[in-house]
């Protein structure tokens, strides 16, 4: 079956990091199934990670089997798309993004502002979609002031983290408790979810405090002492960012700040945003499909 590929850096020989900083190799393949022979189907994946002060990635292609017809482009977010589409019969679809990332700390460096500039009309212009509710990230009000509550009379930049908190000491983490579907409300009242689900509800009550608020797609290496050179198993990842008078970032799904072992693929409003797969296609019913992500510390 022939296999056709998007490169979207090629770089030189990359040095050493510094000991800040460490370089993953991360393997994500997504496999579908059909009942039958699929006549056609147009897609979008994202899984090419980002280049920010925090992370350079060095290497980055996305393998399409069969062939495709692919190109890459930034959508409204900044998250690199890969595009294609299919017009071969095709009883099986293997869409792989192999990447190489050197990834250090999340460094806060800029000036807070205080509520009454958040509250201000420049503020509420130039962020005003990420402090709208959209109906993933949407919190009822009893829930909001509760948090307002834990919060009390912190300044931005100590609300944040005061959030994820609150969230995180409500919130259990359980593999496979929900869906891409379950909103931020289901999963609160569930009082467990995954990394999605605890984004989503941190999102979701930044936004209701008067914080602009992202929700961070990537990948999370699961070993703090990992070994070089040992490839283990992960899985995609989630987090949170939110606007202070600059961008912080963290964790509330582990409660760690953003480190080495984070890779960024993009950011958004909510999940729907940022999905590393989606797609149509006419045919036959969909048998299913598998993920795998695969994580190896180079360096």
């Amino acid at each position: 079956m022939s296999q056709s590929q998007v490169q979207t850096q090629v770089p030189g020989r990359a040095p050493r990091p510094p000991g800040d900083r460490w370089r993953l190799q991360v393997v994500h393949t997504t496999r579908f199934r059909y009942g039958g022979p699929v006549r056609s189907s147009y897609n979008e994946a994202r899984l090419t990670p980002e280049n920010s002060g925090r992370q350079t990635t060095l290497r980055s292609r996305v393998e399409i089997e069969p062939a495709a017809t692919a190109f890459a482009y930034r959508d409204y977010w900044g998250s690199t798309v890969t595009a294609f589409d299919l017009h071969t019969p095709h009883r099986e679809l293997v869409v792989t993004g192999t990447s190489i990332v050197e990834a250090g700390p999340d460094v806060v460096d800029h000036d807070h502002v205080g509520w009454s500039a958040l509250r201000g009309r420049l503020v509420r212009d130039r962020f005003g979609e990420l402090l709208a509710p959209t109906p993933r990230t949407a919190m009822d009000p009893t829930v909001v002031r509760a948090a307002r509550a834990a919060v009390g009379d912190a300044p931005p930049h100590q609300a944040g983290p005061a959030v994820c908190r609150f969230v995180r000491e409500h919130m259990e983490y359980l593999s496979g408790s929900t869906s891409v579907r379950t909103t931020a409300m289901q999963a609160w009242t569930a009082g467990r979810g995954v990394c999605q689900d605890i984004s989503h509800v941190t999102v979701g009550l930044l936004r209701e405090l008067g914080l602009p608020a992202r929700y961070v797609s990537g990948y999370l290496h699961p070993r703090p002492s990992a070994g070089i050179g040992e490839t283990v198993t992960g899985e995609s990842h989630a987090w949170v960012e939110w606007w202070d008078g600059g961008w912080c970032a963290a964790d509330p799904t582990n409660g760690v700040p953003i480190g080495p072992r984070h890779v960024t693929l993009g950011r958004g409003r909510d999940y729907g945003d940022v999905p590393p797969f989606t797609g149509i296609f006419s045919g036959p019913r969909s048998e299913g499909h598998t993920v795998t992500v695969e994580v190896t510390r180079l360096a």
